[in-house]
C-alpha cells in the first residue's frame, strides 16, 4: 500500500462509522462480578421482599433494576454456608457442615478449588471483605484460597476475648495476613463504614481490569451495632437500624460502578447466609411468610432473599421462583468469566447463568438437598419438600422445633410457611423424593454414615491464637438460650 493509500485509510479510521464497526468487532470484557453476603438476615428484612420496617432504596434498585430470587437457598448457620460459596459444594461435601470455634485446628481444606481461585486463574483481581470463618490459622487466611488481599474479620462479630483489665472484649481486624487493630466490642460500629470504603476503593483501583469482590458483612450479626448515623434512623429498632446502614452501603457499591460506567459490565448479586437468629428477639429479623430461623432446615433458616443486577443481562423488574442457592455461584460466576470449573472432583452446584439473563426459568439441579451438620433433613424438588425426619433447631440457635417423626410433604407453591404436611394425599410424590434423598444420604452422608462423597477439611496441629493473649483472657462464647429462657413459637 502506498503513502496516499496509507493516508486516506487512516482517515477513514478517525470517521465515526469506522470507529462503531471496530466497537461492534471488540471483544466484551470478562464481566466484574461483586458478591454481597449479609449475616443472619430474614426473608422478610428488605422492602423488595415486603418488610415495612425499613426503608432499603438501594435495594429495591436492584430489585426493579434486575431479579430477584425467591428460592435461594444458602445454609443453616454461617461458616457451612461460606463453605458452599467458595466451593460449589454441600458444606458437608467439605466437612464444613456447622459453625467454626475461634483457634480451631479445622478450617475449609486448602485443596479445595474455590471460586476465587478459579476467577484468578481468569485474570481477574480478587478481594474478600468482611467476615471469612472458614479458619483463622494462617493455613486458613483468605490469602491462601485465591484472594489478592483480604480485610475484615475472621469470624462472627459475638466470638470476642475480654482483655484482663479493661474487661472490654475485643476482636482482630485483619488486613491480609495480619492483626492491624483489635477493636473492641464498642468499635463494631465502624465496620460497615470501614467494609465499604475498602469495598469502593477496591473497585476504583480495578477500574480497567476485571475484579471479583467478595464483601461478607459482618451485619446484621447479633451484637448489633448500626454506625452512628443510622442509630434510630428506621424507627423500628437498632436491628432495622443496621438494616438500613447495609442497604447504604450496598448503595454505595451500585452508585460507584455506575460513576465508573462499570454497572453493564458488572454481575452483583445480594443475599444472606442463613436465616434470621430468632432467639434475639427485637435484635433479630424476621422470615417473613416463612417458618422455622437460623440453624433449621424450615424454609426460614436457609431460603434467603436474594437479588441479582447486571444492567443490560439480567431482565429488569423479573421474578423467578426456580430454585437455585449459594452452591451454584461457583460454577456460574466461573463461567460467566470464560473458565472451567475443574473435573478432578464432585460439585454439587450447576451454572445458573441461563436463569439469571432471562433464558429460562428451568432449574439447573433436579432437587436441592437440606443439609444441618451432617444430617440429610430435607429433600425439595419443584413445588414438593419432604421432610424425612423431625427438624430441630442447632443448640443456641431457636432452642426447639419440631420432633414430630416420619416422612412429612409440604407444597411450597400452595403452602410456603409448610402448616400442612400433604404426604397421605401424594404417596407417589413421596416415594420419588425419598428415593432422591436415599441416594444423596448414601453418596454423601447422613448423620454419622459419611459416604464417599465426603471430603476432609483441612487440619492444622496446635491451633495458635491470632493475637498475645493475656492470663486471665478466654473466649466469649456466642449466647445461648439459659435454662429460664424461653424460645421462639414456631409452633408444632
Amino acid at each position: 500500500m502506498n503513502k496516499a493509500n496509507l493516508l486516506l485509510f487512516a482517515v477513514l479510521l478517525c470517521t465515526p462509522a469506522a470507529f462503531a464497526a471496530v466497537a461492534e468487532k471488540a471483544p466484551v470484557s470478562k464481566p466484574n462480578i461483586v458478591l454481597i453476603l449479609i449475616d443472619d438476615m430474614g426473608y422478610g428484612d428488605i422492602e423488595p421482599f415486603g418488610s415495612t420496617k425499613c426503608q432499603t432504596p438501594a435495594l429495591d434498585r436492584m430489585a426493579s433494576e434486575g431479579m430477584k430470587l425467591t428460592s435461594f437457598y444458602a445454609a443453616p448457620v454461617c461458616s457451612a454456608s461460606r463453605a458452599q460459596i467458595m466451593t460449589g459444594c454441600y458444606a458437608p461435601r467439605v466437612s464444613i457442615p456447622g459453625v467454626l470455634p475461634t483457634d480451631s485446628p479445622v478450617g475449609l481444606n486448602p485443596a479445595e478449588h474455590t471460586v476465587a481461585e478459579l476467577l484468578k486463574a481468569q485474570g481477574y483481581a480478587t478481594i474478600c471483605i468482611g467476615k471469612w470463618h472458614l479458619g483463622d490459622q494462617p493455613d486458613f487466611f483468605p490469602l491462601r484460597y485465591g484472594f489478592d488481599h483480604y480485610f475484615g474479620l475472621p469470624y462472627s462479630n459475638d466470638m470476642l476475648r475480654p482483655e484482663a483489665d479493661s474487661g472490654k472484649r475485643v476482636v482482630p481486624l485483619m488486613r491480609d495476613n495480619k492483626v492491624i487493630e483489635l477493636l473492641s466490642e464498642d468499635d463494631e460500629d465502624r465496620l460497615t463504614r470501614l467494609y465499604t470504603e475498602e469495598a469502593v476503593k477496591f473497585i476504583q483501583d480495578n477500574r480497567n481490569h476485571s475484579f471479583f469482590l467478595y464483601l461478607p458483612h459482618t451485619a446484621v450479626h447479633f451484637p448489633i451495632h448500626p454506625g452512628p448515623e443510622f442509630r434510630g434512623k428506621s424507627g423500628n429498632g437498632r436491628y432495622y437500624d443496621w438494616v438500613e446502614e447495609m442497604d447504604w452501603s450496598t448503595g454505595r457499591v451500585l452508585d460507584t460502578l455506575s460513576e465508573l460506567h462499570l454497572a453493564t459490565n458488572t454481575l452483583v448479586i445480594f443475599t444472606s447466609d442463613n436465616g434470621p437468629w430468632l432467639v434475639h428477639k427485637s435484635d433479630a429479623g424476621t422470615a417473613g411468610p416463612l417458618r422455622g430461623g437460623k440453624g433449621s432446615t424450615w424454609e426460614g433458616g436457609l431460603r434467603e432473599s436474594t437479588l441479582a443486577w447486571w444492567p443490560g443481562h439480567v431482565p429488569a423488574g423479573t421474578v423467578r421462583d426456580t430454585v437455585a442457592g449459594t452452591i451454584d455461584l461457583l460454577p456460574t460466576f466461573v463461567a460467566q468469566a470464560g473458565g472451567t470449573v475443574p473435573t478432578d472432583r464432585a460439585i454439587d452446584g450447576a451454572d445458573i447463568s441461563k436463569l439469571l439473563l432471562g433464558q429460562t426459568t428451568d432449574p439447573g439441579r433436579g432437587a436441592h438437598y437440606y443439609y444441618l451438620d451432617y444430617q440429610l433433613q430435607a429433600v425439595r424438588s419443584g413445588s414438593w419438600k419432604l421432610a424425612l425426619r423431625p427438624q430441630k433447631f442447632s443448640a443456641g440457635m431457636n432452642g426447639g422445633g419440631v420432633n414430630t417423626p416420619g416422612l412429612r410433604l409440604y407444597n411450597l407453591d400452595t403452602d410456603i410457611g409448610e402448616t400442612t404436611d400433604v404426604a397421605a394425599q401424594h404417596p407417589e410424590v413421596v416415594k420419588e423424593l425419598k428415593a432422591l434423598a436415599d441416594n444423596m444420604a448414601a453418596t454423601l452422608c447422613d448423620g454419622s454414615n459419611k459416604g464417599p462423597g465426603v471430603r476432609p477439611p483441612g487440619r492444622v496441629e496446635n491451633p495458635q491464637y491470632l493475637y498475645p493473649v493475656q492470663a486471665g483472657w478466654k473466649l466469649h462464647p456466642a449466647k445461648v438460650l439459659g435454662k429460664n429462657e424461653k424460645p421462639a413459637d414456631e409452633g408444632e
